[in-house]
Order: structure tokens, then sequence, then C-alpha cells
């Protein structure tokens, strides 16, 4: 560490022989002047910042060269970005970098000096301390060392360049959004607390009038239903069409109608007022219907999941994988977490809580909700959480980085964990995890062949519907009154022809008179 402190040290208290700009139209280099007290460069560079004379007498330009197109813009400044030197880059620098040993180059970003400094050895890069002065000087003075370019066509490569790398950065694939699987788990989550809180609610207001009527539908939306058929308890005796609503609600189960029939005639609550029936019945649709939402809420984050990180939700399930998705902020997050971290996800406070209290950290988080964990024995949740957090991080990254996810792999990995829990109870030994990965990648072929083909039918049907309703509205335009037009234009030709015939019949009188 103390030498590679020492290193960057030296790496950022080092003058300058050359400076490396990358700008959106090309690569330039400049050369700094050279100065006889080093210690003073720091002062006189940021001096001369603001006057454009005194930093022109201390950087000038030395090499520039234009990018190809913006194609090549964007594939340079990507490259940079991820401290890749570029070929079109070290092929600049061995063409107008002079040969000697060791020339001091100063560079914008640190991570691109490894990369430089293996494709091109004579050059040695530094970053920070002077350079990063006299990188600012380049940036604003850049128009007024460059005067052979026009200065508009720099913005607008700037704005060209600026977009393109966004968009390229941006750029996704609407179907495996995960920021929408983040957002749908959270508000079902508030939803279960909602549901919870305002069932107990129409429980505790409506069993003032019957209350034994929780005891004999103890479903929450079940009860929810009833509540809102049945009101008045007094009213149902000898209602057969109530009977039959009551039958739909509790799937038909005929002996707990009799027994809620049974229950109204001789309970024990008090009679309450229509006007109180009419407030139960208006709070009590809407939480069923919260009820009902919050159904259709779980269904399209089982779709999402399905198409984002099909694996994952084979693996550990929809809810689960949506959590953990969740709590790690992206799916990209998750799939680059160590299987010890997957593993406490959600348990922070109490394994920051055991670090300083020096007791047992936990051995769950969020996993703890997973159906394999609440299957193991005691002794094995520990062993078996483990395992699950590992076989997880396969499949999050599997799903993150496969141009085509299919639940293959998650439904393979769910067999190795149940195998696994059989291992633990009875001794059973497992299969090889290479032999159960050539399994699946085999069928994953096949799987996302299936995929691809779906793909290609929807594709075509959406361009035949798309080409029926162009059809369409062709077919709906209102035909063009022609008749009248072309007799208007036909007339109006005649008249136009009669008007230029008269002058040329004068023109050959005048013409034949005159050769007489």
């Amino acid at each position: 560490l103390q030498q590679q402190r020492l290193i960057l040290d030296g790496n950022m208290s080092e003058v300058p022989d050359f400076v490396l700009y990358e700008h959106a139209v090309g690569y330039a280099l400049l050369k700094v002047k050279e100065f006889e007290d080093a210690a003073l460069i720091s002062s006189e560079v940021e001096t001369a910042i603001s006057n454009v004379q005194k930093f022109t007498g201390i950087v000038k330009m030395h090499a520039f060269e234009p990018f190809r197109n913006t194609e090549n813009a964007l594939e340079n400044c990507n490259a940079i970005s991820e401290g890749i030197a570029h070929s079109d880059l070290v092929n600049f620098l061995e063409a107008n970098l002079p040969k000697k040993k060791k020339i001091v180059v100063g560079i914008s970003d640190s991570r691109l000096s490894g990369s430089l400094q293996e494709q091109v050895p004579i050059i040695k890069p530094v970053f920070g301390g002077v350079n990063t002065e006299i990188l600012r000087g380049i940036r604003v003075h850049f128009e007024h060392l460059a005067r052979e370019l026009p200065h508009h066509s720099l913005n607008k490569a700037k704005i060209s360049l600026g977009h393109s790398y966004s968009r390229a950065k941006v750029k996704f694939d609407v179907h495996r959004v995960d920021n929408m699987i983040i957002q749908s788990i959270a508000l079902l989550d508030m939803l279960d607390k909602d549901i919870n809180l305002f069932g107990m609610r129409i429980r505790e207001w409506y069993s003032y009038h019957f209350p034994e009527l929780f005891k004999v539908v103890p479903d929450q939306y079940k009860y929810i239903k009833c509540a809102v058929t049945i009101l008045d308890r007094n009213k149902i005796a000898d209602d057969e069409e109530m009977s039959a609503k009551l039958a739909a609600i509790v799937d038909g189960d005929e002996d707990k109608v009799a027994e809620i029939l049974e229950a109204a005639r001789t309970s024990m609550g008090m009679d309450i007022s229509d006007l109180d029936l009419m407030n139960i019945e208006r709070f009590a649709t809407r939480v069923a219907s919260l009820s009902e939402y919050r159904q259709r809420l779980h269904e399209y984050i089982k779709d999402r999941m399905g198409a984002c990180a099909p694996s994952l939700c084979a693996l550990i399930g929809e809810q689960v994988g949506a959590r953990l998705i969740s709590h790690a902020g992206s799916l990209t997050n998750l799939a680059k977490y160590p299987a010890s971290t997957v593993q406490i996800l959600g348990a922070e406070k109490a394994l920051f809580r055991a670090l300083k209290s020096r007791t047992n950290t936990p051995k769950y988080g969020l996993l703890f909700h997973s159906s394999f964990i609440g299957r193991a024995s005691a002794k094995n949740k520990g062993r078996i959480s483990r395992f699950i957090a590992n076989k997880c991080t396969i499949a999050s990254r599997i799903d993150c980085f496969s141009e085509v996810p299919v639940s293959t792999y998650g439904e393979f990995l769910r067999e190795q964990v149940e195998e696994r829990l059989k291992y633990f109870e009875t001794g059973q030994v497992p299969q090889k995890n290479i032999d159960v990965m050539n399994k699946a990648q085999e069928e994953a072929e096949g799987a996302k062949e299936k995929v691809l083909k779906k793909k290609k039918k929807a594709a075509k049907k959406a361009k035949k519907a798309a080409e029926e309703e162009e059809a369409a509205v062709v077919v709906e335009e209102p035909p063009k009154k022609k008749k009248k037009r072309t007799s208007e234009v036909v007339e109006e030709e005649q008249e136009n022809e009669h008007v230029e015939e008269k002058p040329k019949k004068k023109k050959k009188k005048v013409k034949t008179e005159d050769d007489e």
C-alpha cells in the first residue's frame, strides 16, 4: 500500500511534457512549456487560466486528430469511460510523440494510465496535481487553442456526442425494467398493511351487529364480502338469493352457509340503524376493491418477474425475488453482490447490532420468507440459507447478463435446493453441480429458440396489423370530386389555348407581309 501511495504521489506531483485532451471532435495533444522552477508552475497556471494570452504562452497545440464520424467518436468515448486505450488513441500517440524514453503525458482519468502504459511503453502517464489545472485551462480555452476548427461545430459535436453517449447508457429493454418491480413490490407491501388495518376496523365495526360471523368466516376478504352481502342479519332468514350469494363467496360450501344463517338467527349482536349499515357498506366495499386490486397487482408482479428475472422467480418465488431486487436497488446491483451479502440482505440492523455487541450474526434476512428455510430443521436453517443465497446470486447473474432470459436455470437450481434439503434430512447424496448445469444449458438453448420464434411471430402479427390499419385508413378517405375539377381545368386550358393561338396567327401574318 505504501508503494502504491508513493507511485500515486509521484504521478500527481510530476510536471507533464505533453497533455492529452479528449474532445468530442477528436484527440488533441498539447505541449507544455518547460519551467526552470517546477515548484512555481502550479501558481503560474492558476493565474494564467483567467487570461487567454498567458495560458497560450504556457500550453500550445502540438497535434490534433479528428474522429471519422459520430459513431467513431462514441466508440472512443465509451472506451475512455471504461479505462481502455482505443486503437485510434494508441496510433495517434505513437505517430505524434517524439521517440524518447518515458515521455511524461498528462491524462484526465487515472483508470486510463494502466492501459496506456501497456500499449505505448514510451510514455509515463500522470494525473492530478498541476495536470488537473492545465486540463481545466485547456477545457476553458480550447476554442482559442484550436483556431482551425469552427466554434459552432465544436458545440454541435459536444451536444451530439452527449446525446449519443446518454442514449447508449439509458437504452434498455421495455420488458425487462426492474424499476417497475421495485415500485410494485413496495406498493404491494403497503397494500397488505392497509388491507389488514382496514379489515380489522370493519371486523370491530360490524361485530357490534353480527359478532359470530368472524368465527364462521375467519378469512378476511371473504368476511368483508359476507358483511357487504348480509348487512342487516335480521333480513337473511328466508332469502334464497342471499343464500346463493353467500355460497358463491364461501366457494360453494353449503354447510358454512347454513352456519352463517343459523348464527344470524341466534346472534347476540345489537340492532343498528340503516345509516350505520350504509357507512359500513361503503367502507367494506372499498376495502374489498382494494383486496381485488392487490390480487391483480400480485399477478402483474408475477408477469414482470417472469420477463425480467425468470430464473430468480423460479428459484425463490416472485415476491421474495422482487424484494431482493428492491432492497439491492436494481437487478444489476443484486447480480454484483456476493452470496454472503445476499444471505443477510434485509437484516443489516441485526448484523451491525451483533457486531457491536459481539454476539452471533444473523443467518438470513429476506431469504427467511422463502419456503425452503421454513421446511429446514433448526440446526440446518443456516446451512440451507447459505446454499439458497449462493443459488440466488447465480440466478440473478444469469438473468441480468443473458440476452434472452429463460426460467430453465432457475428450475434446475430449485431442484438442487430440494435435493440439498433431502440430503440434510436423509443423507441422500445430491447430483453434481456440473451435471445439473449441463442439463440446464441444453434445455435452456431449446427454450431460447422457442422464445425467439414467439417474438418473430408477434413481430409479424404486429406488422400485418399495422398494414391492415393503414389500408383501412386509405379506404375510409372520402373520394375526391374529380369531375368538377377536371371540367373547370379543361375550360381554363381551352381558354388559354385560344389566347395563345391568336398572337401566333398575327405573327404569321406580319411575317408574310415582310417577306412580300
